[in-house]
């Protein structure tokens, strides 16, 4: 799968969200945020569809619109992907990154702790 572009990740999200919708529904939905006409909408699906990211459904009326991905697996490679190119793939080198920029609560802290102690790391 190739890494999502934040508009992507929009369009997804709402499919996900609602669990499928119209073309109409889509672009209603997605127009406060982004002001996108119902061309527009239409495009990314088109393009979306072709990455396999989205399904349509084209024997009903209106068409029906589908996330072909789940929100996790598309996390996933996400997290992956910015793992590896930004921290070469290690994992604690960006951990530290973030409770270095962004202290966590003794409550999270604990809970980190009984994770790793659950994963025998």
């Amino acid at each position: 799968m190739a890494k999502l572009s934040e508009r992507e990740w929009m369009v997804l999200g709402k499919l996900w969200e609602s669990g499928g919708a119209t073309l109409s529904e889509l672009t209603e939905g997605l127009y406060g945020e982004t002001g996108w006409s119902r061309n527009t909408v239409l495009t990314y699906l088109t393009r979306m569809e072709a990455k396999g990211l989205v399904s349509i459904d084209k024997e009903g009326y209106p068409r029906w619109y589908r996330a072909a991905l789940g929100r996790e697996d598309c996390r996933a490679q996400a997290r992956e992907s910015f793992l590896q190119q930004v921290y070469q793939g290690a994992t604690r080198d960006l951990i530290a990154a973030f409770l270095r920029e962004k202290p966590i609560s003794a409550q999270e802290r604990d809970e980190l702790r009984r994770l790793l102690d659950d994963m025998e790391v």
